[in-house]
């Protein structure tokens, strides 16, 4: 029921939000020319607000036209190199013929699409040849197509790896981490020749036992069946995936606003005061942001519980009995497998620690094949986009790739 009374509530909205964003644009062309800002600049702010603060269920674009390789830029195209009914594995696709090492990237399935990575793969293109695991929105796939757990995670990410090929890399970012490292351990078991050469695990929940976050404790704080009745919902009829149960992207999107509400508060105060003081480079920066960040996607309901149960609340992977389709996953399968993990000091969602906890489990890795870093002065989107990303983070994943290649 919740969910189809947060759609009416978007219908409703829509074209209040479409009036909204056109009388914006009226008022700024009425009040220029009338020197200091007027009341009407204050209106007009305030309904750009109003009209941009929706939520929308569609991928944004990545919208990478070239990058530099070499001290020339190129062309990129996305191409879909495999498909399935939950995800699309887009290679970026260079004009040129540098051959450079493949690299997974593995999107996290967490309420908002692989967009979000995009300044991970703009600061990857130009050393590596990039593919992503494009998620699929769960709200527009049919029930005919089954279901989607870990099990289906994992399965997906051992797919793509033998569609890219031998010699691939991984890098997986937060909630991935788990079902990336069994995938490696799947693969090192059954001496799959597309089992990766390294492996670099950025902010994940290996062991969620190690400094416990908010989120973490949430996950303690009720039994599985509490989440499976109140967070659990069935998509409304009008859509492809109609009755599937999800997690509503809607529902995510809430509770990581809730952590740091004043902060977005204080984001859109700050938005309002740059629109009336005619700041339009602070504007469209806040703009972009909360356009992707307003991109939800809903996430399947029995992959939701899974990760809550078997990785939040019961720690399968580091106690050692997790399974991958009946099958125990043993981790001291992975031998000669690059390992980096990377932590922020400031992670208030994963905390110092718990995705660190993989080198020790992963215990037959040479100690020479095993790296951590860790972040200072970021938080969680800081390890894996922005400045310090670019600078500080990357290099250290490049190096481990480049040392295993």
């Amino acid at each position: 029921m919740m969910y189809q009374i947060y759609q009416a509530h978007a219908d409703l909205l829509h074209p209040l939000r479409q009036f909204a964003r056109a009388g914006s644009r009226m008022m700024r062309l009425a009040e220029c020319g009338l020197g200091p800002p007027s009341v009407l600049r204050h209106l007009s702010a305030g309904l750009s607000i109003f009209a941009d603060c929706g939520l929308t269920h569609v991928r944004p674009p990545f919208g990478i036209d070239a990058v530099p390789v070499n001290g020339a830029y190129v062309a990129i195209a996305e191409e879909a190199a495999d498909d399935t009914p939950f995800g699309t594995l887009l290679h970026f696709r260079k004009d040129s013929h540098v051959v450079q090492p493949r690299v997974l990237l593995v999107a996290p399935m967490s309420g908002h699409f692989a967009t979000l990575l995009r300044h991970a793969v703009q600061v990857m293109l130009p050393d590596h040849d990039v593919f992503i695991t494009d998620w699929k929105n769960a709200r527009n796939v049919p029930l005919s197509e089954g279901r989607f757990g870990l099990d289906e995670f994992v399965a997906h990410i051992i797919r793509f790896l033998r569609a890219i090929g031998a010699g691939g890399h991984v890098v997986a970012v937060c909630q991935p981490a788990v079902p990336a490292l069994v995938a490696a351990a799947v693969m090192a078991e059954a001496s799959d020749p597309a089992m990766p050469r390294s492996m670099t695990l950025i902010a994940g929940p290996i062991d969620t036992r190690v400094n416990p976050t908010k989120v973490n404790e949430l996950a303690q704080s009720r039994p599985i069946e509490w989440f499976d009745r109140y967070l659990i919902h069935a998509v409304p009829w009008r859509f492809p995936g109609a009755y599937r149960h999800v997690y509503p992207g809607f529902v995510q999107l809430s509770a990581f606003m809730s952590m740091n509400l004043d902060r977005h508060i204080g984001a859109h105060l700050g938005q309002f005061r740059s629109l009336v003081g005619g700041d339009h480079i602070g504007a469209a920066a806040h703009r972009k942001f909360y356009d992707e960040y307003g991109a939800v996607m809903d996430l399947p309901g029995e992959f939701y519980l899974e990760t809550v149960q078997r990785v939040f609340q019961e720690h399968d992977l580091p106690r050692g009995v997790l399974t991958w389709n009946g099958a125990p996953i043993r981790l001291a399968a992975i031998r000669r497998m690059g390992l980096l993990t990377v932590e922020g000091e400031r992670d208030d969602i994963c905390a110092i620690g718990q995705t660190m906890a993989a080198l020790d489990l992963c215990s037959r890795i040479p100690v020479s094949l095993k790296q951590a870093h860790l972040q200072t002065g970021v938080g969680h989107y800081g390890v894996f986009s922005g400045r310090r990303w670019a600078n500080e983070v990357y290099p250290r994943v490049r190096e481990m790739i480049q040392m295993m290649n």
